[in-house]
């Protein structure tokens, strides 16, 4: 069941969000549960003291006390891989948006046109993330790791080295062979030796892909505008 939490200081918003989102619930063949909140702060409370988890948040940046993107910030902190839908009358912080790694960005003024869409594409990722596995079999061994855990696969000698929130794990196959395995539009190549999970980037910056963990992986100059073309089309448009 996917949690879902809808932050917005009128009342009238949360409950325009929270009717587009249970539709899109039915459509998508998915169960959810939503929580409202008319105030960041108690949705920040209930994320750090009560442990609150949550699938993806509909957050508007413009609110009294902490604003959504001080809101997000803190909540990426918690909840690394939650799904943030910006909701916001600024299209300046679009960029910023976009800086935090938030799913997608819908104006105010297109609530009706981009919402739903926007929603249902998270949920889409939401349940493919959840859903898949690579996992490496020996004689010795029988590992299973989710494929939104992966950060990055590596070349290393004759083996494929895959780094991901668990750990290193190594397998005695070709990076190729394993790209090949793995059959799945959010591992990219960014260079002939590594393959990088576009959902675990959050920038691009001088030539190099920022990974959430901290990481900087260098893009060979042939990958790079195949690589950003490719982030933009997964992450869809946020302006």
């Amino acid at each position: 069941m996917l949690r879902i939490a809808i932050c917005d200081d009128e009342d009238s918003a949360v409950a325009a969000h929270k009717k587009i989102t249970e539709a899109c619930l039915r459509q998508c063949g998915s169960a959810g549960e939503i929580v409202t909140y008319t105030a960041g702060d108690n949705l920040l409370y209930d994320i750090t003291e009560d442990d609150f988890f949550f699938d993806l948040i509909l957050l508007d940046i413009e609110m009294p006390g902490s604003t959504g993107m001080e809101i997000a910030a803190y909540i990426k902190s918690c909840l690394p891989n939650v799904k943030i839908i910006f909701i916001t009358s600024h299209i300046e912080y679009a960029i910023d948006a976009f800086e935090l790694s938030i799913f997608r960005y819908v104006p105010k003024d297109e609530i009706a046109k981009r919402l739903f869409s926007a929603i249902q594409d998270a949920i889409k990722l939401i349940t493919l993330e959840d859903g898949k596995v690579y996992i490496i079999q020996t004689n010795s061994r029988l590992e299973k790791i989710p494929y939104r855990e992966i950060y990055y696969i590596e070349r290393e000698g004759k083996n494929a080295k895959i780094s991901a929130a668990g750990g290193v794990s190594k397998v005695r196959k070709s990076l190729q062979q394993v790209y090949e395995e793995l059959n799945a539009e959010e591992f990219l190549y960014i260079d002939r030796g590594c393959i990088v999970n576009l959902i675990h980037i959050m920038q691009i910056r001088d030539g190099m892909a920022v990974l959430k963990n901290g990481m900087s992986l260098p893009i060979s100059r042939t990958h790079l505008q195949g690589v950003k073309a490719q982030l933009n089309n997964y992450w869809g448009m946020h302006i």
